[in-house]
């Protein structure tokens, strides 16, 4: 078990650090990586330069967008500025229509005029993406090996996402383009660093190659969080609840998400403000991580975040940055042990903390620790605000599920967090500042695919060639992984015809019902005598990865506090004892506590209790659940 600091500047250089300590230089290990390199290079808005190879007379598509307003009452909204600029959207001469015939066909010279364009545009990367080429991707294939060869990270739209939506597949498309050199580099530099392979964790909680997470990076722009998910689903699942919630609270961002039983997917995400037309656990990530930088804003109220002050320099109480953030306020109200930060091999400056928040005290009016304190409950509103839109918006009672802390800030919060969303149990698994490592260590290898249908009421049988050919093409692309049994899943995305959205359901001899049943529980009502458009067919394809062996769990101490200390909660300042986590006592301990370890550190509340399952996680219940 190990935590280096980050790298922004050259993500490998962290992993490399890692490795070396764990396993010395160049060792023969096969590495399950999840990152946020797309993502981060995603909403900085440093990633590739692009150019967009489109229709003619579509170029403005990317730009144009959607007709919603996603701040329906701001008078003068600024809406971010494209990933393409115009300069570098080029229409292209040719023209497919919706049923895949051919209009205009594309000819030598418009391909000449096109890679003439690229040229003079000086990009690296190229998206592709035609007009209805999911119905006939021969033009965007012609263009696609008219590019090959000349050092280009190439996307075709057809590849990425074979479906209707213009919008959806030119932004997904493009974003493609815009991650893909950057994670390109990124993975060639681990593989060299790792003789054994590399896989990459997806969107959608599986892993898959370093090559194809590669060429289809816009698949890893949830990467690092979907890990999360997977670890938690399984850590809670070893301990009994399978009905979760889970808080993932880093250094920049907390994510949420909610498993009933099984994890929740998308077809589509949001990074952004982009569409990403891909499947991707459902997971909602705001701006309150430990890093979050406290300010006041133009109307003089206190806010956290989303600005934050990274790995570099971090925390005031790092030793390295002045901003205020989160962790400086849980160090200053004595939440967190600055002796016992990673194993006492990082103590943490409670005074250069305090000194970070003085100025934003004083323009309050209040006390440092009056200040701190409201940091931290603007941080927990905004988590729950979070949760809310997860739960309460999707139809689900949060009190009905178990809230499962990870990262390394989330059992600071988790408590106080439930409490105000009347969740009832905390469940903080082993070594949660390292959750989403194991969740990634222990994923499956996955491959989702889909292919346009487009018809109301569809056979069997042409659903049945449908569904076949997508699962040669995953058996083939896991057949390269060298992995054991394959299982398939099937499922469709149909809507009333007429409509315009679509619902997801498993493909099975009933499976119109069970489209009337979700339409009747996602939006209130259902019309089983309508007839139903079938838009598109999707097959997920999953192998086991290889097993990985549990660590014993501790045998515990002496159970007594390591020390008492003046911690600021429930509104005052009580004497709180403090616990090692490997040296918890067998049985309840009341709250207020506070229990440190290597990766993390849990606030128990006064009115909360703790005990300790058989999974060796941290169970914490309010009032008599």
């Amino acid at each position: 078990m190990l935590k280096v600091p980050s790298t922004p500047r050259d993500p490998a250089a962290a992993v490399r650090a890692g490795l070396a300590a764990l396993v010395g230089e160049r060792a023969p290990v096969r590495l399950h990586y999840g990152s946020t390199v797309a993502t981060n290079a995603l909403l900085e808005r440093r990633g590739a330069p692009v150019v967009l190879l489109t229709t003619a007379g579509f170029e403005d598509v990317l730009e144009i967008g959607r007709q919603v307003r996603p701040a329906l009452y701001d008078l003068e909204p600024h809406r971010p500025a494209p990933l393409v600029p115009r300069a570098r959207r080029i229409g292209v001469d040719e023209r497919v229509l919706a049923d895949g015939r051919v209009e205009t066909p594309l000819g030598v010279r418009a391909v000449a005029r096109a890679l003439a364009a690229v040229r003079r545009s000086r990009a690296t990367a190229v998206a592709v993406c035609l007009l209805h080429a999911y119905a006939a991707p021969a033009h965007e294939r012609r263009l696609g090996r008219a590019l090959a060869g000349r050092g280009l990270h190439v996307s075709l739209s057809h590849r990425l996402l074979p479906m209707p939506g213009e919008y959806d597949r030119v932004a997904t498309t493009a974003v493609n383009a815009y991650v893909g050199p950057v994670m390109t580099g990124h993975l060639r530099a681990l593989a060299d660093a790792v003789p054994g392979g590399v896989r990459v964790m997806q969107s959608n909680g599986g892993l898959t190659r370093a090559a194809t997470a590669a060429a289809e990076a816009v698949r890893t722009v949830l990467s690092g969080p979907a890990g999360g998910v997977v670890g938690a689903a399984d850590r809670a699942r070893r301990g009994g609840f399978r009905r979760i919630i889970t808080l993932d609270m880093g250094g920049t961002s907390t994510d949420v998400s909610l498993v009933d039983g099984v994890a929740t997917f998308r077809t589509e995400a949001t990074i952004g403000d982009l569409p990403i037309g891909v499947p991707a656990l459902d997971i909602h990530t705001v701006g309150a991580g430990g890093g979050s930088v406290a300010r006041l804003d133009a109307g003089g109220a206190l806010r956290v975040g989303p600005e934050s002050a990274g790995a570099d320099p971090g925390p005031a109480c790092f030793g390295r940055g002045t901003a205020p953030t989160v962790t400086d306020a849980n160090l200053v109200l004595g939440r967190l042990v600055e002796t016992e930060f990673l194993g006492g091999g990082f103590p943490l400056d409670v005074e250069r903390a305090r000194d970070a928040l003085a100025p934003l005290a004083r323009a309050l009016g209040r006390s440092v620790q009056a200040t701190a304190a409201g940091i931290v409950a603007v941080a927990t509103a905004v988590m729950e605000r979070a949760v809310r839109v997860i739960t309460i918006e999707r139809g689900h009672d949060p009190r009905e599920f178990t809230l499962v802390a990870f990262g390394g800030a989330g059992a600071l919060h988790a408590a106080e967090l439930a409490a105000g969303l009347g969740i009832r149990r905390v469940y903080v698994p082993r070594h949660p500042g390292l959750l989403s490592a194991w969740g990634v260590l222990t994923a499956e290898i996955v491959r989702d695919s889909s292919a346009t249908v487009r018809r109301v009421a569809p056979s069997a049988a042409l659903l049945t060639r449908a569904f076949a050919a997508l699962e040669r093409a995953a058996r083939a692309e896991l057949g390269r992984e060298r992995v054991g049994r394959v299982t398939l899943e099937r499922a469709l995305d149909a809507r009333y015809a007429g409509q315009s959205y679509e619902v997801r359901v498993p493909y099975g001899p009933r499976w119109t019902s069970e489209f009337h049943r979700e339409h009747q529980r996602r939006y209130g009502h259902a019309a089983p005598e309508r007839p139903i458009e079938v838009v598109a067919v999707r097959v997920r394809a999953r192998a086991a990865g290889a097993p990985v062996p549990h660590d014993p769990l501790p045998r515990g101490g002496r159970g007594r506090p390591i020390a008492r200390r003046a911690v600021h909660l429930g509104g005052r300042v009580r004497s709180t004892p403090v616990f090692r986590r490997d040296e918890l006592p067998v049985g309840r301990i009341a709250g207020p506590a506070i229990v440190c370890e290597y990766s993390a550190t849990t606030v128990v509340p006064p009115g909360w209790r703790l005990h300790v399952d058989r999974a060796g996680g941290l169970v914490l219940e309010h009032g008599h659940a």
